[in-house]
């Protein structure tokens, strides 16, 4: 068989595929995995440099699929290219990655081939999408990382970091505001080792692009600085491959590549509706759309002979030969640079160097104290230097949010400085922590800033790592009404809660300076779960550890900070972030007028509840039932804490413009109010 008709095999075996597990699961999006398998398959075999066995190879090509309604364009080509599976520890375990008994069971519970792609669930998969504009947008995190890695890795003879990353997309990515903000960044800062591929197909759930989207799309990504090329056919295969090949050549700016198609073949109308609402094309359209491939129309999930072995002559042994001569290279490389190439192997595995920790601060006693976001600043200027791949900034803030790199060396990220450590991600929250997840997808420590308030603009991307399960940090200030007059549109109220409600996201609300350190101490040692940390404006007084107990609590999500001397406390006061020396201040004036109190710190609920039932009983007794949580934020979810018998003290109305102190006393977050509301309540308690 000529070359040409074996490609057409190989694209028309992706397109069938596609179509079978679509009307198999009676669910999923036919038409663009039809319209996009010359496009895919161009990528794939003919251009990137990605070795099947062994999908974690770190100098590989990434593949975004950023329209991930089409996910059997990506299980498919994982199938026939035979990507192996690796598991959460990054150890191949010596079996496909995507059987075709998982495509045969697409969308179906437990098959590796869901509905969109996803990370942590299929190697090969370079990060999970399904909300549009996520992909491309941490692609750009992708591109950011690789440069920084080459920057701060390659040597002269050894260029060990030089891949390229390619991803996917459609109309629904670009009318997504997260598209629109990191391509703006991509563009600033030159990202010539990133390409954009735009399945231009004018069609989306409503029906033709006309009517909601007819602005100038390769005006709007010139403006943006990209380099934009248009392949006319999305058949055409060598011209989508020339596109490529002058995307590679292109320096100074990423590539934006316009490529025009139209959905499927047999009847387009019904594959553009079923395309537009995630619809099997049916049996009779199944099986003129074979007819015009040439397929036998009865045939369900063939792969003929000879196209697995097409992609092993190409991808395979392309890819093979690639990651052969770069670590051959990598092994010359351990000797000249043993430290360098320590680094590498322990970013691979998401260690942490040797004295990570070391020189963290710890801050002495004060009633004036310091903010939350200062401890901060200082505690993320010894990590960073003591992790040379430890690096962020903030959307614009980094000033007030405390997290600018200020040590010698520590640099900018831009186009002209590759190695800095500040990341200046711009106005663009959203887009910002795309962009840390991509960084982090590419084994790079990576954080991001915001006040706290802008959190809601950051949340999408934010559940997206923690579904990743990434190690990805967002530092978040300004957490409650410490900067008063600006009033309810900047003081966050619900806030906690919803993060608090993301499976598998720690969040962690540290009540002064050495809970701060604590905090980032257990972040820094988590691998597979992105963390937030929420700190306030103000100063907040540093506790004298030598009364109280130990910051190292924070580690257990709660902890006894402070008890009734010798006795059993009749009242528990549970509080986080600035709270904390609110309670403790308000278990003083208890302690000096003979009602036993304690007081819990609770920075992180989410690691409590992974305590042992036994610890979680000493922290908070169930036979004590008088319990007060005090928290400047919704007191939505602390019924868990407090009971039916308890209070929680808290905010049910948005805040309001004054100075804080003003605030405190109207919402009621004063100690006299708190000790008022706890001898209430015991003697509520006494009365039942």
């Amino acid at each position: 068989m000529s070359d040409s008709k074996m490609e057409q095999l190989a694209i028309n075996t992706i397109r069938t595929l596609s179509i079978d597990a679509v009307q198999a699961a009676k669910s999923g999006h036919p038409g663009t995995p039809m319209a996009l398998a010359p496009l895919v398959y161009t990528i794939w075999n003919r251009v990137m440099n990605f070795d099947p066995k062994d999908p974690i190879w770190p100098n590989r090509d990434r593949f975004v699929l950023s329209n991930g309604h089409a996910s059997m364009l990506l299980w498919s080509i994982l199938h026939l290219t035979g990507v192996q599976a690796v598991n959460s520890e990054y150890e191949s375990l010596g079996k496909p990655s995507v059987t075709l008994d998982d495509i045969r069971r697409f969308r179906q519970l437990g098959s590796k081939a869901p509905g969109h792609p996803e990370y942590h669930w299929v190697s090969g998969v370079e990060t999970t999408t399904g909300p549009l504009g996520q992909g491309v947008a941490t692609s750009v995190g992708m591109a950011i990382a690789r440069k920084w890695l080459a920057n701060h890795f390659n040597q002269p003879g050894f260029e060990m970091f030089d891949y390229n990353i390619y991803a996917v997309c459609g109309d629904g990515c670009m009318m997504e505001g997260v598209a629109s903000e990191a391509a703006s960044l991509a563009g600033h800062l030159g990202l010539d080792n990133l390409c954009w591929i735009y399945d231009n197909n004018h069609i989306t759930i409503e029906g033709p692009t006309l009517i909601t989207f007819t602005e100038d799309i390769a005006a709007r990504f010139l403006a943006y600085g990209w380099n934009v090329l248009r392949v006319g056919d999305a058949n055409d295969l060598d011209r989508i491959e020339d596109a490529l090949d002058t995307f590679r050549k292109t320096k100074g700016r990423p590539t934006f590549i316009i490529l025009d198609s139209h959905i499927g073949y047999g009847s387009p109308h019904k594959q553009d509706t079923a395309e537009a609402h995630g619809e099997p094309l049916g049996d009779e359209e199944i099986r003129l759309t074979k007819r015009s491939y040439g397929w036998p129309e009865d045939a369900k999930f063939l792969v003929p002979d000879g196209v697995r072995e097409h992609f092993a002559t190409g991808i395979g042994q392309r890819g093979a030969e690639a990651r052969k001569k770069w670590t051959e290279l990598f092994s010359a490389y351990s000797i000249q640079f043993p430290e360098l190439a320590k680094s590498i192997e322990q970013m691979q595995r998401r260690e942490l160097p040797n004295g990570w920790d070391r020189n963290l601060p710890v801050f002495p006693a004060d009633p004036k104290g310091l903010a939350g976001r200062e401890a901060s600043g200082k505690v993320l200027n010894v990590l960073a230097q003591n992790i040379p791949w430890f690096l962020g900034g903030s959307a614009d803030l980094g000033p007030s949010n405390k997290t600018t790199l200020t040590f010698p060396g520590a640099g900018n990220f831009q186009a002209y400085s590759p190695g800095g450590r500040n990341m200046h991600y711009g106005i663009r929250e959203h887009g910002m922590a795309a962009v840390v997840n991509g960084m982090s997808l590419s084994k790079l420590r990576a954080y991001g800033a915001t006040f706290f308030i802008f959190s809601d603009y950051a949340k999408p991307a934010i559940r997206l790592s923690a579904l990743m399960e990434l190690p990805t940090i967002l530092v978040f200030t300004h957490d409650a009404m410490g900067d008063g007059e600006d009033g309810p549109t900047h003081q966050p109220v619900e806030q906690l809660a919803s993060l608090r409600a993301i499976p598998g996201l720690v969040t962690l609300r540290p009540g002064d300076a050495n809970e701060v350190v604590e905090a980032y101490r257990y972040i820094m040692q988590l691998r597979h779960q992105p963390a937030v940390i929420v700190l306030s404006r103000q100063p907040l007084p540093t506790l004298d550890r030598s009364k109280y107990a130990s910051a190292s609590g924070v580690s257990n999500g709660a902890y006894v900070l402070a008890d009734t001397p010798g006795a059993r406390p009749e009242i528990i006061l549970i509080a986080t972030g600035s709270e904390v020396s609110l309670a403790i201040e308000a278990h003083e004036i208890l302690l000096a007028q003979g009602i036993r109190s304690r007081v819990v710190s609770m920075p992180s609920w989410d690691i409590f509840e992974h305590q042992s039932q036994e610890y979680r009983d000493r922290v908070l007794p169930p036979e004590i039932k008088a319990r007060i949580a005090i928290e400047q934020a919704s007191t939505f979810g602390w019924e868990r804490y407090v009971g039916t018998n308890g209070l929680a003290v808290g905010m049910k109305t948005f805040g309001a413009s004054a100075p804080l102190k003003e605030l405190q006393k109207h919402f009621g977050f004063e100690p006299e109010k708190l000790v008022a509301a706890a001898k209430e309540l015991l003697a509520g308690k006494m009365v039942r």
